[in-house]
């Protein structure tokens, strides 16, 4: 089975910087797609950040310019720098990888941005 196991997040600053990290319990290199979503508060889920297995990444408008995600495929992590942080960047963030037509997600981490 799967597991996909995050970390890091936590509170931070506006202007400020986070990190996440997400090990999978597979080479993360069979998944077509790892990357996070956030769930804001009162906001639908949206995906924030992707990397496909070619190493080509993408973003959500909203983060453009300040999320990272990275991968170091001999640990099987994904990464997401969040630099430059806004109050609007608060919420659970999820671990999500796609291998064929099944998707798989993390447990959630919380990130809070105080003003």
């Amino acid at each position: 089975q799967v597991q996909l196991v995050e970390s890091g997040g936590g509170l931070g600053q506006v202007g400020g910087s986070l990190s996440l990290s997400c090990t999978t319990s597979e080479n993360i290199l069979f998944f077509n797609v790892v990357g996070w979503y956030r769930q804001a508060p009162g906001k639908q889920r949206e995906l924030v950040a992707t990397i496909n297995v070619s190493g080509n990444t993408d973003y959500v408008d909203s983060v453009k310019g300040r999320f990272t995600i990275s991968r170091d495929s001999a640990k099987n992590t994904v990464f997401l720098q969040m630099n430059d942080l806004k109050p609007e960047d608060t919420g659970v963030y999820y671990c999500y990888a796609k291998k064929l037509r099944t998707d798989y997600g993390g447990q959630g981490t919380q990130v809070s941005v105080s003003s």
